[in-house]
């Protein structure tokens, strides 16, 4: 069974909420969870100008070592919380210094 760690929305028309969740890459985006890692608010405070996300790392580090593949989305949340290595901005892009090897 292929495993994503996704968003599921929740929340109310115009203001989403999300769970942080591993499930089964061919379920429904809002159906049941394997289980649920975390949320995340798109929708800053007033107050305080912030995003909110929680996330339990442990259980995180779990299912992305026993190889659960998380979306864009979460894959940009897990790489600013440091659970995964940034992606290079150009992967198939080779520098003249190592292109360069006639002499």
């Amino acid at each position: 069974m292929a495993v994503r760690i996704r968003f599921a929305r929740h929340g109310l028309r115009n203001r989403p909420m999300f769970h942080i969740v591993a499930m089964n890459a061919r379920s429904k985006r809002d159906g049941k969870p394997l289980e649920k890692l975390g949320t995340y608010n798109p929708h800053p405070d007033t107050n305080e100008k912030a995003k909110h996300v929680t996330l339990d790392f442990a259980r995180t580090k779990y299912w992305l070592g026993v190889g659960a593949q998380p979306t864009d989305g979460v894959r940009f949340l897990l790489e600013r919380a440091g659970l995964l290595p940034p992606r290079p901005l150009y992967s198939n892009v080779r520098r003249s210094a190592e292109g360069s090897s006639q002499n």
